[in-house]
């Protein structure tokens, strides 16, 4: 496989108008996309040179005022849509959702050039102390999120056939590559009947611009600013008026009290209503929060496993417990999906280590 990053790392510079500088990895992710900080250490150094760029890059979090820090993009144009990214980016800018600005972008190539946002996550700041004022800033900036009612870009909705594709990568991807455990006809039937009532309770809500992944790993904590910034939008779409709700409340990194979780849930039922949002009582959302996390769960517990077999990124297995174990305390609060969380108990809980490994 022909390494990119050397060529990235020249037109990075070349559009930053940086003659040298440090460069290193940030992160990859669970897409093909991997991320560079380009950083220029004394603006002194290069005075001579003006930037190319139309305004300022953005200070990264730490950095001294005589340091410029740029965020490098390698989106490999046969796997990831750059164009969309950065067209999907200026909208929401344009809406006032903080996303990384694009300074620079080689669509040919699929190389982009990001405004830093720095390495802050808001999952690394979480803690009981923490958490409510954080998720009250997180909340809010969800709700500037879902009030954006249109965008000059193309968006997919979140249809049932799609929906209904992700939840069967469970069965693919854990039960059958990770656990090697067969899924039987019979099971087959029962989990296509669970999987028409988590469609159907999604079908009842209103819909609203959904992020797919509103959680503590996408919202970054910037400098001077008390409003996250969001990264990893690209792939929303329109969909449940829950999903993202229930993404950042019962993320799959980080989990807190059963009752806390309802709290917030509610609270957020209140600012929607508020808003203008469609009436709808406790007992309504709450279903509705609670089966769109379990379509969301089973999804995540498929993707995880895919991740480590498929695609050889190992440290997503740590994660799975968590997530299943979201799935069978939220199905056994129901009569109705009581039978499918003593089944997940005892064929897959049953068989998986706390590390995510498989039970020897």
């Amino acid at each position: 496989m022909i390494d990119r990053s050397g060529a990235l790392a020249s037109w990075a510079r070349r559009e930053a108008g940086v003659a040298g500088g440090d460069w290193q990895i940030v992160s990859g992710d669970a897409s093909f996309r991997r991320y560079f900080r380009l950083q220029e250490p004394r603006l002194q150094e290069s005075r001579l040179q003006e930037p190319r760029l139309q305004k300022p890059p953005s200070q990264a979090a730490g950095s001294g005022p005589d340091n410029r820090s740029w965020i490098a993009v390698d989106a490999p144009p046969e796997r990831e849509n750059s164009g969309h990214f950065v067209a999907l980016s200026r909208a929401l800018r344009e809406r006032g959702i903080p996303t990384p600005e694009v300074y620079a972008a080689d669509l040919q190539q699929g190389f982009l050039l990001l405004e830093d946002f720095g390495d802050t996550l808001l999952l690394s700041k979480l803690n009981p102390q923490s958490v409510a004022a954080y998720y009250r800033d997180a909340m809010s900036l969800l709700a500037q999120w879902q009030a954006i009612a249109a965008l000059p870009v193309s968006l997919s909705g979140y249809e049932p056939a799609r929906l209904q594709m992700e939840m069967e990568l469970f069965p693919t991807w854990l039960l059958e590559q990770h656990l090697r455990r067969p899924f039987d006809a019979r099971e087959q039937a029962i989990y296509q009947q669970f999987m028409k009532r988590l469609l159907a309770n999604a079908a009842e809500q209103p819909i609203v611009l959904c992020h797919r992944d509103f959680h503590s790993r996408n919202l970054m904590l910037r400098d001077g600013q008390r409003t996250p910034g969001v990264i990893d939008f690209q792939d929303a779409v329109w969909g449940p008026a829950t999903y993202d709700l229930v993404s950042l409340l019962r993320d799959c990194y980080i989990e807190w009290p059963a009752n806390r979780v309802r709290e917030w849930a509610l609270q957020y039922r209140d600012r929607y209503v508020g808003s203008g949002g469609r009436a709808v009582g406790d007992a309504e959302w709450l279903r509705w929060f609670d089966w769109m996390g379990l379509q969301r769960h089973l999804k995540i517990l498929g993707i995880f496993a895919r991740l480590h077999h498929r695609d050889g990124k190992r440290g997503y297995l740590k994660d799975l417990p968590l997530t299943l174990r979201y799935c069978i305390s939220v199905a056994e609060q129901y009569p109705e999906l009581q039978a499918f969380a003593d089944w997940l108990r005892i064929n897959v809980a049953a068989r998986l280590g706390s590390n995510g490994e498989v039970k020897r």
